[in-house]
């Protein structure tokens, strides 16, 4: 007894060390001394102590052990009290089929004990079960039946306004097939599950129980709401959160809080909104309530949103995304298990169901026995009676009378025999039906399980190959792009050691021949005016074309980051202009800068310069002698349109449309000009390159009748 004390102490100081110490010892000196209750108390107490603190694996082991130590000990009360409380431990895992069978034993033993109490309390805890499996017309049935024996106890027993409870939630939470079950038309749910809160909440105030107090008054709240009730819902929520601010279990509390706050949304009534969930995120946070935590996060979010607070808004629907992501792999494993457990379950019913279908043959058995003995002992007492009178009859009638007792007695005792040795034989014929109907269960159950552990393997082989055949397929895709990159790559590459090898051969070839005649002093001025011509054409094209080439070759290697800076778009042009303007000149081509001198954009000098000379260059080369080439812009909302125009030849159809695919890279592909001009067939590549580099887009379009207009749009 003093270590008992010891642990008990120990434990009310928390020192869970201490604690688990004195109970080994408490447990082994009492087995040691054949003192079974004690050990098993401390066992029992071990169990429910890990039992709140949700350690459910070594709180089962240690109910396990008490049941064994109570059933030693002969004490079934505790042998049904302790199955009580593992069926209150699998409903919490929940592992339903474990919670079944539990309660099953408790129910058995407390029918043979008499314990109309807590077999009540078995029957509301099957109730639950089934409640969890959305099973509501089944969880009524037991409900109905704990709610009989609490009321025949006490009409105003705790365990009647729990029941009550339990009923209204089994009413409101019922779909419309589980209602016709029940009994009653889905228009009447709310008034049915209603009365039965009502009958509740007066039990609860008679009792001043606090915590049913405050649950059945939130349940109201949802109801009144749902009967578009709004007054009497939000007195009925104020009440709530008033009565279990003060209790124990916060959880209650903070789904009142989330209930309220959820009205006055609805209501749209914003600032009392904001403030509710802001409590109520506040204390499921402090409380680790994490799905309550998520609710009162998204609450938040809406309510800053409606309240145009943005930043505020977004923060708190991030919180919420995150709490539901750590929510979510948890919620995927529970589903699978509870739709497993749901196939444990029902084998486990028809088990119980079969069960009681036996006990019920067995009883009817035993009425009969004991209806067969009562005729007995009513014939017995027939014949005594007879026996009485007869006394004053003479001597051999008397005997004459036994006599014909005896052999009538003879034969009643050889009929009995034969309706015994018949109804054995019946018995025996039954017992082998049930057990021939066990055999064909247990069969059907194994044959179950191993089709659904095949269905199970079938179906991860599947994911497994679907999510081989995704991957390859994205694999394949990736390699087949990054495939055409490359091919891309080497044709401009070609094109370059083609331009480097041909193109800048013979500009050079023509200066070295040029230097030679120079050296040799025997050129008259005409032919060195034509040579000085036709070699300042080349080397003016050579330099064009290795400027583009560098810049194209410098992007590539990404070496070109843009320096973002306001930029005059006229100013800017007119530079440009300036600086093609010879070319021009030499094909009498005239260019209008009609760009608004006030306008200005975000952009790279330089890249920008070079996009709008490349494309003035190539308006020059493909317009012939008396052109017109136009310079516009125009300003939309979020963005500025440089306009580019000639009336040229302009490009093909399908020129056109391969430049404006958003994957055009070009080929290094050049046609030659109006007067045979030559190009490299890169400065629309770099115009490409440097424009996405600005994050900004080109492209091309018919000038009607004649030419090309290229449209440069840029970010503001």
């Amino acid at each position: 007894m003093l270590l008992e004390q010891i642990y008990k102490g120990y434990l009310k100081l928390k020192d869970v060390g201490k604690f688990e110490e004195y109970v080994d010892k408490t447990v082994a000196l009492a087995q040691k001394l054949k003192l079974r209750n004690i050990s098993g108390f401390a066992l029992y107490r071990r169990a429910k102590f890990y039992h709140g603190k949700t350690v459910f694996t070594k709180s089962e082991e240690y109910y396990h052990l008490a049941i064994t130590e109570f059933e030693l000990a002969k004490n079934l009360d505790m042998v049904a009290g302790t199955y009580l409380n593992l069926g209150a431990l699998y409903t919490a895992i929940p592992d339903y089929a474990k919670c079944l069978e539990v309660n099953q034993k408790a129910i058995a033993i407390y029918e043979q004990m008499g314990n109309e109490s807590d077999l009540a309390s078995c029957y509301t805890n099957l109730s639950a079960v089934y409640q969890s499996l959305g099973n509501h017309s089944q969880s009524l049935v037991y409900l109905n039946m704990a709610l009989k024996i609490f009321t025949n106890e006490s009409a105003q027993s705790r365990g009647v306004a729990v029941v009550n409870e339990l009923i209204g939630t089994a009413y409101y939470e019922a779909n419309p097939s589980e209602l016709k079950k029940m009994g009653i038309l889905p228009k009447d749910r709310l008034g049915v599950a209603l009365q039965y809160y009502q009958k509740s909440l007066k039990v609860a105030d008679l009792l001043n129980d606090k915590s049913i107090m405050s649950s059945v008054r939130k349940s109201m709240g949802d109801v009144y709401n749902a009967m578009d009730k709004k007054d009497l819902a939000l007195s009925t929520y104020q009440k709530a959160i008033q009565i279990g601010k003060d209790l124990d279990d916060k959880s209650s509390y903070v789904d009142c809080l989330y209930a309220l706050g959820m009205f006055y949304q609805q209501q749209h009534d914003h600032a009392n909104a904001l403030a509710l969930f802001k409590d109520s995120y506040k204390m499921a946070d402090e409380n680790n309530l994490i799905e309550l935590k998520r609710n009162a996060a998204l609450g938040l979010s809406d309510s800053y949103n409606e309240l145009k607070d943005y930043n505020q808004s977004l923060s708190f629907y991030k919180q919420y995304i995150v709490l539901r992501d750590q929510i979510f792999n948890e919620d995927k494993e529970k589903e699978i298990t509870r739709r497993q457990m749901q196939i444990d379950f029902g084998f486990k019913e028809n088990e119980y169901r079969y069960k009681q279908k036996i006990t019920g043959i067995e009883l009817q058995k035993q009425v009969l026995l004991a209806k067969q003995q009562q005729q007995e002992l009513y014939l017995k007492k027939q014949q005594l009676a007879l026996s009485d009178q007869e006394k004053s009859l003479q001597r051999l009638t008397f005997l004459k009378k036994q006599l014909d007792l005896e052999i009538a007695q003879k034969n009643q005792s050889g009929k009995f025999e034969r309706a015994k040795l018949q109804a054995k034989y019946e018995t025996s014929l039954r017992d082998k039906q049930i057990s021939k109907q066990e055999q064909q269960i247990k069969f059907d159950w194994r044959i179950k399980i191993f089709l659904s552990i095949g269905l199970a393997l079938v179906l991860f082989i599947a994911a497994i190959i679907y999510y081989n055949q995704r991957k390859t397929k994205l694999l394949n895709k990736v390699i087949n792009q990054q495939r055409q990159e490359l091919e891309q790559l080497n044709r401009v590459k070609d094109k370059i050691f083609s331009v480097v090898s041909h193109d800048m051969r013979t500009p050079v070839n023509a200066l070295i021949s040029f230097i030679q005649l120079l050296e040799g002093g025997n050129i008259d001025q005409e032919k060195l005016t034509r040579y000085a011509a036709t070699l300042k054409h080349n080397l003016s094209y050579t330099s064009t074309m290795m400027e583009n080439l560098l810049n194209w070759a410098a992007s590539q290697m990404q070496g070109f980051h843009p320096d973002m800076e306001t930029l005059n778009i006229h100013q800017l042009l007119n530079g440009v202009m300036d600086a093609v303007l010879h070319h021009a000149d030499a094909k009498n081509i005239k260019i209008e800068n009609k760009t608004d001198p006030e306008m200005h954009v975000e952009a790279d000098a330089n890249m920008l310069s070079l996009i709008v000379r490349n494309l003035i260059s190539n308006a020059i080369k493909f317009t012939p002698r008396n052109g017109l080439i136009t310079l516009s812009d125009k300003s939309l909302e979020n963005e500025l349109h440089i306009i580019i125009a000639d009336d040229g030849i302009g490009l093909s159809d399908q020129q056109m449309e391969h430049f404006n695919k958003t994957s055009y890279n070009g080929a290094g592909i050049s046609t030659l000009g109006t007067e045979k001009e030559k190009g490299t067939g890169l400065g629309l590549i770099l115009c490409r390159t440097f424009i996405d580099l600005m994050g900004g887009k080109i492209s091309a379009t018919k000038n009607n009748p004649a030419g090309t207009i290229f449209t440069i749009s840029l970010p503001k």
